[in-house]
């Protein structure tokens, strides 16, 4: 069964590595390069209780689980190892008189106030997004899956079936297509009954912290001098580096996901409460300013299943700030939905794309996010 994959970022590329390990060989078409969107700029963080009480509770879980049997299985290094992680307020104007329990964080600024553990080592977790992703897709590949640097420019139909993807005006015959292209699936609107999928602008930074950072994430909610609220965000990793992410914006989409670059504004922000919430960041050089977007449907929920009325059409995005967690548990899901029909450890029911209505493809040029 021939597939081609549309887009190399890690649902794309979880999706071949699973399909690949069942004898298919996919064809894994990419723009630009593997993991050169939001999930090589994520924060690469795993949490398996968080989504608890909602729909992706199952698919959450059990992708929490299958990250720890893949970085268990696996020879490469992709940063996987176990956190602790806590939950705190700091605001910048006046520091707070009681700093929460300084003892268990100590490399915050006095005013920082801890409030609580939010996950222990057994169920919060991290990945470097963008080796974990290349890793899926080089293992895929030793198992035959194929990578084609290419512009996806349509998608071949007869008969109400998918009969192969053009690539660059070329068509490669395939007999199921699957569109894993983040924020950049709504294009595909304009080739199969989709529904919209938007894309949130967020910025980060990553600092070469060494060990003044050691493996405790923290959630904050920060106030700014102007009174406005902020989540940062903060990841330390193994390779001695601390990513830290903040500020949403409702920026255009640009049609190349190379020409993404951060908002001078957003990054000045970000690296100022930084500052302020750890001498280590104060002091780091930071080896990275971007900006990603990522995917998100209207109802919020990731678009998992089979195209409405188009026998192997296929689409898996649309995971928001959880891509990288769930993309191992989509991965899967996606190469038993397409070689037996459905999958066995995860009711995609919640996330078929038949919820919401298709969108209209002569609005694409005046998409934007939200």
């Amino acid at each position: 069964m021939r597939i081609v994959i549309c887009g190399g970022g890690v649902i794309g590329a979880s999706t071949a590595y699973f399909l690949s390990r069942r004898g298919v060989t996919p064809i894994v078409v990419e723009r630009t390069a593997i993991a050169c969107a939001a999930s090589g700029k994520a924060g690469g963080f795993l949490a398996r209780h968080w989504c608890d009480g909602a729909a992706l509770e199952p698919l959450a879980r059990h992708s929490f689980d299958l990250h720890a049997q893949l970085a268990q299985q696996s020879s490469e290094d992709w940063g996987y190892r176990r956190l602790v992680t806590y939950g705190g307020v700091a605001e910048a104007r006046a520091p707070r008189r009681d700093g929460g329990d300084r003892a268990a964080v100590d490399w915050v600024s006095p005013h920082v106030e801890i409030g609580r553990q939010l996950g222990s080592p057994e169920d919060t977790a991290q990945v470097h997004p963008a080796l974990f992703t290349a890793a899926m897709m080089h293992a895929a590949q030793q198992h035959g899956a194929e990578l084609r640097i290419g512009n996806v420019t349509g998608v071949r139909q007869a008969a109400g079936r998918v009969t192969g993807v053009e690539v660059d005006g070329e068509v490669i015959d395939a007999e199921a297509v699957v569109i894993a292209l983040g924020p950049w699936s709504i294009l595909a609107s304009a080739w199969l009954p989709l529904p919209a999928v938007y894309g949130l602008k967020g910025h980060s930074l990553v600092f070469a912290t060494g060990s003044a950072v050691p493996a405790e994430a923290l959630f904050l909610e920060y106030q700014e001098a102007t009174g406005e609220w902020q989540s940062p965000e903060f990841f330390p990793r193994p390779d001695g580096t601390t990513y830290v992410c903040a500020i949403s914006s409702e920026s255009p989409l640009p049609i190349d996901p190379a020409s993404v670059t951060p908002d001078p504004g957003a990054i000045k922000r970000l690296e100022r409460i930084c500052g302020a919430v750890s001498p280590a960041f104060a002091s780091a050089t930071i080896v990275a300013r971007q900006a990603c977007f990522r995917p998100i449907a209207r109802d919020g929920l990731p678009l998992i299943g089979q195209v409405p009325g188009v026998a192997g059409g296929y689409i898996a995005t649309g995971h928001s700030v959880w891509g990288i967690l769930n993309a191992p548990a989509t991965g899967e899901a996606m190469a038993e939905l397409i070689l037996d029909g459905a999958p066995r450890a995860i009711d995609l029911s919640p996330f078929d794309p038949g919820r919401l209505r298709p969108f209209d493809p002569a609005r694409l040029r005046s998409v934007r996010p939200g």
